[in-house]
């Protein structure tokens, strides 16, 4: 609809005119719809005949935020990623090790509450989201919150795991976040950029990344890349995998930074800090999990007969293996292919969770797809490989906290 606003003059005003001009616009604009409307009917028509991949970027995020009268926690309008063929990740060569040193979903935290597990010099609290499920930490200021990990060395190889949701709240926002690990005797609040003896901070943004280790106060090589940045207003699974002085990012199919001498020389972190200096966004963090680097898969499953993996990943309740399975997948495949005479048996096991027959059947049907996609996608024989679910029958661990159901919601592979 057009509204027209007339200044009546003395001079005559031709009717006929204004509303052949008028009709003519609105001709305009339908025109304009119409072109749009083909224009992307054709790209799908494109699109299907190449056979390409749509990028799980595709979708449109909103730029609101609305108040949640429940619980009175603000909820992000986002539309969740599509599942991404498991193929698309061909570049993710990092596979989780088989312990879990630290897991924190924020499961046991109230919500509107800040996190026991945590402190900060800012302020934040937990909240829940319309789309993405789950407990998550909302960063409702500029500083920093810090995992209480007194107790936690971290070992020389290992990998992060986390989740980071960056709102844009208007025009003048731009979402990031910056992530340090770094060792320290000192109090846990400190607004020292670099803090600690030794350590190292990655930020991640919108356009891009920049990763830089440090000892003593004085820099080391920065790593930067424009490669797969973190989305705005959607869920990304952001990886850290630390090897000595190596550091790998991943992050949407991609290694995005990969800096063979990123970190300090004898490195050793006891602390674990987000904080949002220089960015304008307030973040969403959650599903953080820090697991022992990658074991030897040849070795646990030929000789030990026994391979854990924390690397298949699924939604919660789901029974799809995510994209980000891969390389753990590829690193089992190696192994089968390798020796033709091995066959294995793919065990699911959950946490304890609802219902005990409801576990059970979900348990059974991850491992069954665990074996369609080594199957379908590795070219693997499914004459070689039977599957079981046990459920939360047979845990490793108390159900009793997030870290320890973590470390019962796994994958197992048995050789027969």
């Amino acid at each position: 609809m057009f509204m027209f606003v007339y200044l009546i003059t003395d001079a005559q005003i031709d009717v006929d005119k204004i509303k052949d001009k008028a009709s003519k616009k609105v001709e305009k604009q339908v025109d304009k719809q119409v072109d749009k409307v083909l224009d992307n009917t054709e790209k799908k028509i494109e699109d299907k005949v190449k056979k390409k991949d749509n990028s799980p970027t595709g979708n449109t995020p909103s730029e609101d935020e609305e108040n949640n009268s429940a619980n009175n926690n603000t909820v992000v309008k986002t539309v969740p990623e599509d599942n991404p063929k498991l193929a698309s990740y061909t570049k993710y060569d990092f596979v989780p090790g088989d312990k879990v040193l630290l897991y924190e979903d924020f499961s046991q935290d109230a919500i509107g509450d800040f996190p026991a597990l945590w402190t900060t010099n800012g302020s934040g609290e937990i909240r829940t989201l319309n789309n993405f499920p789950g407990n998550w930490l909302y960063m409702s200021s500029e500083g920093n919150v810090y995992c209480l990990m007194k107790d936690l060395v971290l070992p020389d190889n290992f990998i992060f795991e986390f989740d980071v949701i960056a709102p844009v709240q208007g025009e003048d926002v731009y979402p990031g976040l910056c992530l340090s690990f770094f060792k320290s005797s000192e109090d846990w609040l400190t607004d020292e950029l670099l803090p600690g003896t030794m350590g190292f901070h990655l930020q991640m943004n919108i356009t891009s990344w920049n990763a830089a280790g440090y000892t003593n106060g004085e820099y080391l090589v920065d790593s930067k890349s424009e490669l797969a940045p973190i989305l705005a207003d959607k869920s990304s699974h952001v990886i850290v995998w630390v090897q000595k002085r190596r550091l790998r990012v991943y992050h949407q199919r991609q290694k995005v930074i990969d800096g063979p001498t990123a970190l300090p020389e004898g490195a050793s972190y006891n602390r674990l800090r987000f904080s949002e200096w220089g960015y304008a966004s307030h973040c969403y963090i959650t599903n953080l999990k820090i697991t022992t680097a990658a074991p030897d898969t040849r070795s646990k499953l030929l000789t030990e007969g026994k391979l854990i993996s924390y690397g298949i990943y699924f939604d919660s309740g789901k029974d799809v293996v995510k994209a980000e399975s891969f390389g753990a997948l590829n690193d089992i495949a190696k192994v089968l292919k390798e020796n033709a005479d091995v066959k294995i048996t793919i065990v699911g096991h959950t946490d304890s969770d609802g219902d005990n027959a409801a576990n059970l059947d979900l348990s059974k049907r991850r491992a069954a797809n665990v074996k369609n996609a080594l199957v379908k996608d590795f070219g693997i024989d499914a004459g070689r490989i039977e599957t079981d679910g046990k459920g939360e029958t047979v845990p490793v661990a108390a159900n009793d906290t997030p870290e320890n159901k973590a470390k019962n919601r796994r994958v197992e592979f048995l050789k027969k």
